[in-house]
């Protein structure tokens, strides 16, 4: 069984490359979790501010980076509930990928889009039931593991991944955990009931998986790791572990 030391070696290996300079301008989101705008949808009391936030970096002329868990996928069938809930949400998401500043992550939660088969599946085209016809979406596109972005000049390294590497249990077991979410969790969150496997809601798992990930960083020369995954904002203190 590959370590959390081992999967994040080969996310790093395996990273798309990207370059970027002192005029580039990237903003980067993870853990969106969007639903369908059910009382079980964690992103539609946020949807309205993230639009608007969204919106302004498009003007702006930002790249969108999301970190994984950008669908929940775990919670819900098929995408297209998803694309029905928050059309408008991939209608600016469509505008930055069409100018090539869009890059997508997969997480846990839609680790489907692991499989290049399910991304086409799924987000290439969508059918448009007022006009009677298949659109494109996001065609072609590509989903990643991880991503490293890489200065011009300097060569300096930044790498972006989702940080479930760190989690054995969500990554090698993310069908059952994704099962059991269907089931059994879903229906309690509406209850106010959360899920005690969720790193984000549970505070010992959450701490073992940022030990993992610290001491994965402190290995590899202090290298500047950008993750979501716990839900925990974090911003490390000039000579901290740089996560």
């Amino acid at each position: 069984m590959l370590t959390s030391k081992s999967r994040l070696d080969n996310a790093y290996k395996n990273a798309k490359q990207l370059a970027f300079d002192d005029n580039s301008k990237f903003i980067l989101f993870s853990d969106c979790h969007r639903g369908d705008n059910s009382f079980a949808d964690d992103f539609a009391n946020n949807r309205n501010i993230y639009f608007h936030a969204l919106k302004h970096y498009f003007s702006e002329g930002f790249t969108y980076i999301e970190l994984g868990d950008g669908d929940e996928l775990w919670e819900n069938l098929t995408f297209k509930s998803i694309l029905d809930a928050h059309k408008n949400v991939y209608d600016l998401m469509q505008l930055f990928y069409n100018q090539q500043r869009l890059h997508l992550l997969w997480g846990n939660h839609d680790m489907v889009y692991r499989d290049p088969k399910n991304v086409e599946k799924y987000l290439y085209t969508y059918f448009d039931e007022r006009m009677g016809e298949v659109m494109p979406l996001f065609p072609s596109i590509q989903i990643h593991e991880s991503i490293v972005l890489k200065h011009a000049e300097t060569q300096q390294e930044l790498f972006l991944v989702h940080g479930h590497q760190a989690d054995w249990w969500n990554f090698l077991f993310w069908k059952w955990s994704r099962f059991m979410v269907r089931v059994l969790w879903k229906p309690l969150n509406v209850m106010g009931i959360a899920d005690p496997t969720e790193p984000a809601k549970n505070y010992k798992e959450m701490i073992k998986i940022e030990r993992r990930t610290k001491k994965w960083i402190v290995a590899n020369n202090n290298l500047i790791t950008v993750c979501g995954h716990t839900h925990r904002p974090r911003f490390p203190e000039p000579g901290d572990i740089a996560i």
